[in-house]
């Protein structure tokens, strides 16, 4: 016996209702899908590393060879850069010599030969700070410093003599300078170099 069954109109009507909604789900569904895949990711913005500057490269100190003769600064120029290096070389026969270089103050508006030749005024500047540089040199002998490494760095007019006393001997005045603890040594002689005319002035900018 077959048995038949009947589908009423309302419920029709409730299936069609429900297939259409469950179709209208499964559309917005997939057009979502389709509207996320079809648009392009956006790219994510990474901040470029700022570029470091490159350092600038220091250019070399100019070193100035200063002759040391009996009694004068040959090559000795009026003006240097700031930061030039002195070096010397000592062509006497027979005398030590010396490059003691000072910074005058800058209210100083007296000439070196004005200085030089006044004792107390030349004392003052030579004993009112630790000189910027001395190298002294024996005769063919190698530049030796002994304040300093004769950079001039701060600009400024300087005061350029030799303090060695005369006649005294190279080998007796650098045992007594090594053994003075950077005072000036105490050895026999005569006048200072400086009093014979070497100095000089020389100006750093």
């Amino acid at each position: 016996m077959t048995t038949t069954h009947t589908t009423s109109p309302t419920t029709r009507v409730l299936g069609s209702l429900a297939l259409v909604a469950a179709l209208g789900l499964l559309g917005t569904a997939c057009g979502d899908d389709d509207a996320d895949a079809g648009a392009a990711p956006t790219p994510e913005t990474t901040a470029a590393p700022a570029e470091q500057p490159v350092p600038a490269e220091q250019p070399e100190p100019e070193t100035l060879t200063v002759v040391l003769e009996d009694f004068a600064f040959a090559d000795l120029p009026a003006s240097v850069p700031a930061g030039t290096r002195l070096t010397v070389v000592n062509e006497a026969q027979r005398e030590l010599h010396e490059l003691v270089a000072v910074r005058l103050p800058d209210d100083e508006q007296r000439s070196a030969e004005e200085l030089v030749h006044d004792p107390a005024a030349l004392e003052e500047v030579l004993t009112a700070g630790p000189p910027a540089a001395v190298l002294l040199a024996a005769p063919g002998g190698e530049a030796i410093p002994a304040v300093g490494d004769g950079t001039l760095s701060e600009p400024g007019r300087y005061l350029i003599v030799c303090m060695i006393p005369s006649g005294v001997e190279p080998a007796v005045y650098l045992e007594a300078a090594a053994q003075s603890g950077g005072a000036p040594p105490q050895v026999d002689g005569g006048p200072p170099h400086v009093a014979h005319g070497m100095f000089a002035e020389l100006v750093v900018e």
